[in-house]
Order: structure tokens, then sequence, then C-alpha cells
């Protein structure tokens, strides 16, 4: 059996690439970081989180320096 032809192998690609293209759903959203930015601004609870965060970090800081 003969190999396909340079031209039939691109005709191929081609016809495949414009079937993923078709597919591909471009106007979708990207997920980017800066969606979630600011969120939680405000709530007491993510307040409470951060802050119990630093306590952590700080008694860590203070284990390395003593």
């Amino acid at each position: 059996m003969s190999e396909p032809s340079l031209e039939e192998r691109v005709g191929k690609l081609e016809k495949m690439m414009d079937t993923v293209l078709q597919n591909l759903n471009v106007s979708a959203p990207k997920k980017d970081w800066r969606r979630t930015a600011g969120m939680f601004d405000g709530d007491p609870l993510m307040q409470e989180i951060i802050e119990e965060g630093q306590r952590i970090r700080e008694e860590d800081r203070r284990k390395t320096t003593a």
C-alpha cells in the first residue's frame, strides 16, 4: 500500500484542524486570578482566617530567630 502524498496529508490535517476549531469554545472567558481578587473583602470569616495566618507566621518567625 502506498503512502498518501504530501497534498493528501496536508488536506487531511486541514480538515482535522477545521473540526477542532469548530468544536473549540473560544467565547468562554479565561480563568484568571483577577476574577477572584477582592471577592472576600469585608468578609469577617476571611478576616479571621487572615489574622490567624499572620499570627502563625509571626510565631514561626519568633521560633527561628530565638
